[in-house]
Parts: C-alpha cells; structure tokens; sequence
C-alpha cells in the first residue's frame, strides 16, 4: 500500500501542481514535510488537500484505491440524497441503478 506521501505527490503532479503551488493555495510551507513522511497533517488539512487534488482523504490514506471517487459533486450530491431515503425506497432505486449499469456494459460488450 502507498503511503499518504506517495500519493499526496502523485496527485500534485498529477495536478500538474508544484509543491510551490500547492503551499500557495493551502497557505502552509509544509508540503515537502508531507511528501517525505516526516510529517503527517491534521485531518482538515488532508481534506483541503483532496479537495484541491480532486480526490478523498480516504484515497490519500491508502483506504480505497479508486482516485477519483465522488469527484464530482453531482454524483456525490446524488448519493448524499440516496443515503437519505427510507431503507425500502433505497434498495429499489439501488436495484434500478444496478440493473441500468448491466445494461450498459452489456451494450458496450455486444459492441465489440
């Protein structure tokens, strides 16, 4: 598993940010301090870095792999207002969404 450090400056660059800039836009002088595990920043802090990074503070501590999980705020907006429905009502839409996204990489499979 990557460490927070590695995948901090994998997604700087990724960013096509330098340390430079990122220490300029979160107002702090301690990126390079974070990029070489010598120090671990407060959990606000790591969730200003995803933000700026388009990423999860969950990625960046090595809980998921998926980089980009819930960039969009649409998306995540959507399933903020999902998690919210009754128990009943979330599994149908659930099963509704499931049952769309087989459908789709059926069709993308039947392409081919």
């Amino acid at each position: 598993m990557d460490s927070f450090s590695k995948k901090l400056r994998e997604c700087r660059e990724a960013k096509s940010l330098s340390q430079k800039d990122l220490v300029g836009i979160l107002n702090t002088s301690v990126i390079g301090k974070y990029e070489r595990d010598e120090i671990i920043p407060s959990i606000e802090v790591a969730k200003n870095i995803a933000k700026i990074l388009g990423t999860t503070v969950g990625y960046l501590l090595g809980k998921t792999e998926e980089v980009n999980i819930f960039k969009d705020p649409t998306v995540l907006n959507r399933f903020n207002n999902i998690e919210k429905l009754n128990p009943e009502n979330k599994k149908h839409l659930l099963s509704i969404v499931d049952g769309f996204i087989q459908a789709l990489k059926f069709k993308n499979i039947a392409a081919l």
